[in-house]
């Protein structure tokens, strides 16, 4: 069964009027969650469903990705890869098949990632309504492989730092993406750390870190990870540093 993901608002959201308790939002999900292009699949698609009672109208943007050195997104507008329909307009409980395909070859050796952002166009407002009107904001990762094989590979770190906490660091030197999706901790002779849901990327040569929350461990404690990935199980034992 596809999955299907629903998000309410990120970032946009409109003041209509005084602060009440009403609140308006459309509501659409988009499957797969992620698409994956190459030389031999130029070309993939995605299905949009509104799930409301109202029509809504979607406007398709595409996003080149890159991360800082301490893990944050950077999104840049790009014409890399077309997206269409470019806007549409789904009634209720329709659908609408997207495409999103290369506009260029992919890279010989390097894995390339974007964004495809699907912004919805804020709801006309009902008569005499006050309240917030909240307007959809999905964002989906597009990853083109490259000519030859790439693979992600990652080290782990836990550090104690010198503000009292504790925090586990993931490098990716490979020329891949990885998506972290859980971990958990089990320090030695000591009670097991609960999992942690995160779902973050790691693109190609950058850092992550995860504060372990209510958790003080002395330096050179011994660890052990497991953590859940898109790619496979991660197990490796660390030291508190």
């Amino acid at each position: 069964m596809k999955r299907l993901i629903s998000q309410l608002l990120c970032g946009l959201v409109f003041i209509c009027g005084g602060f009440t308790s009403l609140a308006q939002a459309g509501t659409f999900s988009i499957s797969p969650l992620r698409a994956t292009l190459s030389a031999g699949k130029k070309v993939s698609s995605l299905t949009v469903i509104n799930q409301g009672q109202e029509p809504t109208t979607v406007q398709l943007e595409v996003m080149s990705w890159s991360q800082t050195a301490d893990g944050q997104d950077e999104l840049v507008l790009t014409k890399d890869i077309l997206a269409n329909p470019p806007i549409f307009t789904l009634p209720p409980r329709g659908k609408q098949v997207i495409r999103v395909g290369l506009r260029k070859p992919p890279s010989a050796n390097a894995e390339a990632t974007y964004r495809l952002i699907l912004r919805e166009t804020p709801p006309p407002l009902k008569p005499n309504f006050t309240g917030l009107n909240f307007a959809l904001r999905l964002s989906v990762p597009i990853f083109v492989l490259p000519q030859g094989t790439v693979q992600p590979k990652t080290s782990w770190q836990l550090k104690q730092g010198s503000d009292g906490l504790l925090k586990l660091i993931a490098e990716n030197t490979g020329t891949a993406h990885i998506q972290v999706i859980n971990f958990s901790l089990q320090p030695t002779a000591l009670e097991k750390i609960p999992t942690q849901l995160v779902y973050s990327y790691l693109l190609p040569n950058q850092k992550r870190e995860w504060v372990i929350k209510n958790t003080n461990l002395a330096v050179g404690t011994k660890v052990h990870l497991s953590a859940e990935t898109d790619v496979e199980p991660i197990e490796a034992d660390l030291v508190v540093q």
